[in-house]
């Protein structure tokens, strides 16, 4: 026999750098420590660097990570044992099992190679390795030894690990596992079966449509962008390029997406919570800037429902990233009682060309030309609010406000609670048909028309909702004798404008608890390179 084979640069338990010697002869031998057969081989292996290493190398390779010191102490090893967790070099190897055994000599050609422990194959290296060295055999108990033992497959050949590692080898930027699909079954079925779909069909991500998702950003396809709640999942960019091939997105509404999922894996927005709690919250996703326009997102005409494939595939990918690398699946984690049609998607651009406002993520510290995706945890809506009759501009804000009673309960006050109101244009031009008409006043207008005494708020025999007697009693009369308005504060208030121009239909959604208990409004920037 006579090959060479690659050089490798591994560190050992001390942090050392080791590489394959060159002038000298090295036995090379691949390990795992959950391999019994690689725990019978450890002493032997352990004998032959006590007895040869002054004229030979003796190296262990293990694939066992976190458990390579417990390996080491379990067989008192002093024998360099270095750490080739990702199984780089046992793929370079082209190893099939462990112990695999290689004795290279001087040069780097490989004078044996064997797999398992076969007890003739392990004495025939011991006679072979002291007549190379010339010095005293090493100490085994031969006959103690079992005269045959199989390996244990290699971990780099676990198809999770094999992919990813010959992709890498072909300069490949995908890395995720594949799955065969037998020729005579359904791809869309398979989907189904195995787990991935939100209820509806998806796209098959094949490796083709995969690369070109990867095209719609400059980013390294490997980049680790989020850690997905509940089971804390690597969002890579491939992943997050997977899911949006099945929600039906463009490649160019990737880095939408990408800083859709940014956005709500963040603690401040904490999407475990959202995801698990069972009034049914789901994220809801405004797009600001240029990259609207740029793909073609819907802000007018039926901005909040069907017929925009951005707006509808961009908020379902997000939703799938949660469900397929994050594990939030309906039954599982996602326990809500009803469900919300806005799990599958609720994505929308804001039309800022339409509105007299700083445009949503002006307001909230960007630049007018960033593109930045905003998200709020939501659990009713859209809800129309009508209001065709209005002329004055205090009168249509005063309607927008009582459409705004029924978050959680009109006769609940005084909530910290996120609402998001979608003003229509032409709201809008009635309330700026006198001149202009601020964010700040529609919100005090809003906190005024809702302002209701406290009295109204008691439980009684209508609604066991509201102000306990004994709470009331605690409040004492005085309290008691004042009004609230529907909002803790008019920081909850948020406002944008979009929809047709034709339609007096402004848009509420109904928000989730608020804050550290709940989730609070997020916004990224789009990375557009």
């Amino acid at each position: 026999m006579s090959d060479q084979q690659p050089q490798f640069m591994l560190n050992d338990l001390a942090g050392n750098t080791r590489s394959l010697s060159t002038g000298r002869p090295s036995l090379v031998c691949f390990v795992k420590e959950d391999c019994e057969t690689c725990n019978t081989a450890a002493p032997v292996l352990e004998a032959f660097h006590k007895a040869y290493s002054d004229k030979a190398d003796v190296i262990l390779i293990s694939q066992s990570g976190d458990a390579n010191m417990a390996f080491a102490e379990r067989h008192i090893l002093t024998v360099p044992l270095l750490d080739d967790r990702s199984c780089k070099t046992a793929f370079a190897w082209d190893i099939e099992s462990v112990p695999s055994v290689f004795w290279i000599d001087e040069t780097g050609n490989v004078v044996s190679r064997f797999e398992g422990f076969i007890r003739t194959d392990w004495e025939a290296l011991s006679a072979d390795m002291n007549r190379q060295t010339a010095l005293p055999a090493a100490q085994v108990a031969w006959e103690d030894l079992p005269a045959w033992r199989p390996g244990c497959g290699s971990k780099h050949l676990d198809p999770s690990v094999f992919d990813k590692l010959q992709a890498e080898a072909e300069g490949s930027p995908i890395r995720a596992r594949k799955i065969d699909v037998a020729s005579g079954d359904d791809v869309a079925e398979f989907m189904f079966d195995q787990g991935f779909s939100d209820g509806l069909p998806l796209v098959p991500p094949t490796p083709e449509r995969v690369l070109r998702m990867l095209g719609g950003t400059h980013r390294d396809a490997q980049e680790v962008i989020a850690t997905v709640p509940p089971n804390m999942g690597i969002a890579t960019i491939e992943k997050i390029a997977i899911n949006a091939v099945m929600a039906g997105c463009k490649p160019e509404y990737l880095p939408v997406v990408i800083a859709g999922v940014e956005a709500v894996c963040t603690d401040e927005f904490n999407i475990h919570g959202v995801t698990a709690t069972t009034m049914g919250a789901a994220p809801v996703m405004i797009v600001n800037g240029p990259i609207r326009h740029k793909i073609g997102m819907g802000m007018k005409l039926g901005a909040l429902g069907a017929g925009n494939r951005a707006n509808a595939t961009i908020g379902r990918a997000v939703r799938l990233v949660v469900r397929n690398v994050g594990g939030a699946t309906t039954g599982g984690v996602e326990r809500s009682t009803l469900g919300n049609p806005m799990k599958f998607t609720m994505c929308f651009a804001e039309w800022e060309e339409r509105s007299p406002w700083p445009a949503l993520h002006v307001e909230r510290g960007f630049e007018p030309e960033d593109s930045v995706v905003t998200v709020f945890a939501m659990t009713g809506g859209p809800v129309h609010v009508v209001d065709q009759t209005s002329r004055a501009p205090d009168q249509i804000a005063g309607s927008l406000g009582l459409g705004l009673e029924g978050v959680f309960l009109p006769k609940l006050r005084n909530l910290p609670v996120d609402a998001l109101l979608v003003v229509c244009p032409e709201h809008i031009d009635t309330l700026t048909r006198e001149g202009d008409y601020s964010k700040d006043r529609l919100r005090d207008r809003i906190q005024e028309v809702t302002t209701r005494p406290l009295t109204e708020m008691l439980v009684d025999d209508k609604s066991g909702a509201g102000i306990s007697a004994a709470a009331a009693e605690a409040m004492g009369p005085e309290k008691m004798a004042g009004s609230v308005p529907k909002f803790a504060g008019k920081e909850f208030i948020h406002l944008v404008v979009a929809g047709s121009d034709a339609g007096k239909f402004s848009s509420a959604f109904h928000g989730w608890a608020t804050g550290a208990v709940g989730s609070q409004s997020v916004s990224k920037k789009i990375d557009l390179g």
